[in-house]
């Protein structure tokens, strides 16, 4: 058997042609029914036709040989006549055979003459049968006695030719649906088949993305929505490969990079020794920012790779966070930067120190490139950074707002997406995506607020961790 009548469209073919065969079969038996009834109608007007002629030579009785050839044209045994409640035999074989069955013409219902259809048809050939019916719209009945031996042989040829027909039928239907099925439908499942197999030996290369038609039927909008897969399976392969990328040069530069920050590291704990007062009092700060960098190195390395560190939670003061943030930005007095806070000095927040400064100073850190490039362009506007936070219940609210330019439509689509989610040109999105995997540590909340004037907004939630009742007993 040929390959293409193996698959889906063979299979819709052959089950065509056996579902118009049963319905054949369905249409059939009422079929060989009709037929039955004018066949036997047919011969019981022939037989009505040669009883008229007889019955009007009465009283002279019908030669012997003359009944013979009327019963043989007529195919019967015994030929009589009822008429006006008398019933007169008009000719008959010397001896009359005795009747299996009898069928009354008239009065036979669909049901029943289907029943009598099938049972000659299968078990019919050598049985007499009486049969009767009224001649045309007279009160006169004719009857004959014959054999179903020439109604079955009819039959069985009716049959036969029923069956070629309904094969015929069968076969036509079924390769006209074949065709249109397969052009409507199979030819395109084929082809989405075929592009995925194509796609899937080398899904980096464009050239292999699949490329559907323009028409509006189901199987090309499943076309269109298969070519939007692959190209977004394509750019996550291409970030991947990037994360990859990074991965290869940070781990070559980081062993060079912890060294240095060692050596330096080294030379800032003789600070501490200096008198100079001004020198004191930015040493332990210039100490906790080569700390964070050499944590830093070791950390980067995780992105992409595995999941950050679990945080070390414990309560904190959100001013002195806030004042590293502040130190570690370094604003420039003559850029035009306001810095403000509202914090509450009192306020404290449970999270992990070292992880919530990233966070916080992430977004300070982008809010500063923001306006500080909206100022290259000539905005005299003043521009502030605003870092405010207050506690609702059990959750600090940390809002991060500034008046600049605001972040364009490309990165609020990809927000928080590496590689895709920054905001300047030639960034990477890694700050917002690392920033919102750490808020996410702490069970928290990351997003990007909605606000009617210019600018972006942040808003972070860290809610306190659950204590347990033994532990707060013992605070108690």
């Amino acid at each position: 058997m040929p390959r293409r009548f193996r698959g889906l469209s063979g299979r819709l073919l052959w089950l065509t042609v056996i579902f118009v065969m049963f319905a054949e079969v369905l249409i059939f038996v009422p079929s060989i029914s009709i037929m039955r009834s004018t066949w036997l109608r047919d011969r019981l007007d022939t037989a009505a036709a040669a009883g008229i002629v007889i019955d009007g030579l009465q009283p002279a009785e019908l030669p012997r040989e003359v009944q013979e050839d009327t019963l043989l044209a007529t195919g019967t045994k015994v030929l009589a006549l009822r008429k006006d409640g008398t019933s007169r035999l008009l000719a008959a074989i010397d001896v009359p055979p005795q009747v299996d069955e009898q069928y009354d013409l008239a009065h036979e219902s669909m049901l029943e003459a289907m029943h009598n259809a099938l049972d000659t048809l299968l078990f019919g050939g050598d049985k007499v049968m009486r049969v009767y019916g009224p001649i045309g719209e007279t009160n006169m009945i004719i009857e004959l006695v014959m054999t179903d031996m020439a109604l079955r042989k009819a039959m069985l040829s009716f049959s036969r030719l029923m069956f070629g027909i309904s094969l015929l039928i069968s076969l036509v239907t079924a390769l006209l649906i074949y065709l249109a099925i397969n052009r409507m439908m199979i030819g395109p499942i084929r082809r989405l088949a075929h592009g995925m197999q194509v796609f899937s030996e080398r899904p980096e290369d464009p050239e292999r993305i699949f490329r559907p038609a323009r028409a509006k039927g189901e199987l090309d909008v499943a076309g269109r929505h298969l070519a939007a897969m692959q190209c977004q399976l394509q750019r996550t392969l291409r970030q991947q490969k990037n994360l990859a990328d990074l991965g290869l040069a940070v781990s070559k530069i980081n062993h060079d990079m912890r060294n240095i920050l060692a050596s330096a590291q080294l030379m800032s704990d003789r600070l501490v020794d200096v008198e100079d007062p001004m020198v004191r009092s930015f040493a332990p700060k210039l100490l906790r920012t080569i700390d964070r960098a050499v944590g830093y190195t070791s950390e980067v390395l995780a992105y992409g790779q595995a999941s950050e560190a679990a945080p070390k939670r414990r309560l904190l003061r959100m001013t002195d966070l806030c004042q590293d943030v502040r130190d570690i930005l370094a604003i420039d007095p003559e850029a035009g930067i306001e810095f403000v806070e509202q914090i509450a000095p009192d306020l404290e927040v449970d999270a992990d120190s070292e992880q919530l400064f990233r966070v916080i100073h992430n977004l300070c850190r982008n809010a500063m490139q923001a306006l500080v490039q909206a100022g290259k362009t000539g905005d005299d506007q003043p521009r502030r950074i605003l870092l405010s936070a207050q506690r609702i219940g059990s959750v600090v609210s940390i809002t991060i707002d500034d008046n600049g330019p605001g972040m364009p439509q490309k990165a609020r689509e990809n927000l928080f997406t590496a590689f895709r989610g920054s905001a300047r040109s030639g960034g990477t999105g890694l700050g917002l995506a690392i920033a919102r995997e750490l808020v996410l540590a702490h069970g928290g909340t990351i997003a990007l607020v909605e606000k009617p004037g210019p600018g972006t907004q942040f808003r972070i939630e860290i809610p306190d961790r659950p204590v347990a009742i033994e532990e707060y007993r013992v605070r108690a």
